[in-house]
Formats: structure tokens, sequence, C-alpha cells
């Protein structure tokens, strides 16, 4: 009865040991992906971010998505990044404004927000595009290029956010730029846990690219942003 209980508690032991172990190589191989998924991201992106006054011309602005209030009114992230697209058109910086964002259902539309306040704060409407399927970034690059035409783009989205964006549109074939608003940060909860959510979107992104999916919705070609650049 001893010996049994002796070789119980060993085989225990001997399971527990081989369970820690492969713990921690699990999470030195997480560890592991997501430093190296972080690093390729941005690497894409070097060289291609810049302050607003220093961004180089571009035919489109590319604003992304986020929250909009049940009121349909823009948060705050988002009024701050249809801002700076609307200070890089008066400037001359863009001809037009493609708005990509989600509009999962009849109660929820992030375009139209950003189309309403642009047309508000002065963007003429022949000059604004919207693009309903922007699901997420690499949905939102992805229909830029195959769907809309986009060859070259400024991204506009927060700073955090801005390498992800700005690679994953240029390794979908954008010759894309960006400019990153500093200004959410007053809202330092939600910028820090939006920073720090950063980390898995980068391994999402790494995933989406090597696998080369394609985005939630395709659909036909559309003119919009060609119709938009010719418009006087």
């Amino acid at each position: 009865m001893i010996g049994r209980l002796r070789t119980a508690g060993g085989t225990r032991r001997r399971w527990l040991r081989r369970a820690a172990v492969a713990g921690v190589v699990g999470a030195a191989l997480l560890t592991g992906g997501t430093v190296a998924s972080v690093t390729w991201i941005r690497d894409g992106a070097q060289g291609h971010v810049f302050a607003e006054a220093d961004v180089p011309e571009a035919p489109v602005a590319l604003v992304l998505g986020t929250k909009v209030h049940p009121d349909g009114t823009p948060s705050p992230f988002l009024t701050a990044r249809l801002e700076i697209a609307r200070r890089l058109f008066v400037a001359g910086k863009v001809r037009a404004v493609l708005v990509s964002g989600d509009n999962m259902n009849a109660d929820y539309d992030e375009p139209t927000a950003m189309r309403r306040w642009l047309l508000d704060n002065g963007v003429p409407a022949e000059k604004i595009v919207l693009d309903y399927a922007g699901f997420d970034t690499y949905d939102s690059c992805a229909r830029a290029k195959r769907i809309f035409g986009v060859e070259r783009a400024t991204v506009v989205t927060q700073s955090f956010h801005l390498p992800r964006a700005v690679a994953v549109c240029r390794r979908l074939g954008v010759d894309a730029s960006g400019v990153g608003d500093e200004t959410a940060r007053a809202y330092a909860r939600t910028w820090q846990i939006s920073s720090t959510r950063e980390y898995g979107a980068c391994v999402k992104a790494a995933v989406d690219l090597l696998s080369g999916r394609d985005p939630a919705h395709l659909g036909r070609r559309e003119t919009g942003v060609d119709d938009a650049l010719r418009s006087a």
C-alpha cells in the first residue's frame, strides 16, 4: 500500500514538472511570437510616419474609423482623426478623404458619422468617399487598394495605432504615409488600454498579412475615390 502511494506521488510530481516546463516553453514561444510580430509590423512603417506639417502630399487621406456614440456623433478619438484630415484637406496636402469604418447594423454607422462631421466642418461632399466595410485596419487598407483603387494615401489615426496602420497598408500595396493624433492622450485610461492592445493587434495583423486573407467583404470595384479626385 505504501509503495503504491509513493508511486502515485512520484507520478504526480513528474506530471507537475512536465506541466510547468510546458507552461514555460509556451509562454516563451508566445512572448517571442509577439515580439517578432510587433517588430515586423512596426519595421514596415519606418520612415513613413510624419508630423502633420511634414507629411508629403497624397491624393487621398484614409481616415480609419473608431467608436461612434449612440446619438451618431464621433467619439473624441474619432473627432481628432477627422480634424487632422480636415486640416490636411484645407492645406492642400490631400484632395479627397476616404472614411473607412464599421457599419455593422442600422444603429451603428461610423462612415456616415464621419461624413457628417466633415460636412459640418467645411469639407465638400464631393470630396468625401465612404467605405462601409472597414471592419478593421486590415480590411480598410485592403479595400482602399482593391475596391477603391487607392495607390497612395495619408493614413490618419491615433499615434499608437499609426505604425501598424501604415505598415499594413504598405504591405497590401498602398504607398502609405501617416499622421498620428496625440490630443486624445487627454483620455489617459482609454489611451493606455488601446496602446496595450496594440501588441495583440500586431500579432493578428502579421497573421492576416502572412495568410493573405481577403477582407470580410470585397464586392465590386467602386469609383468614388476616382470621382472625388476628378471633381473641381
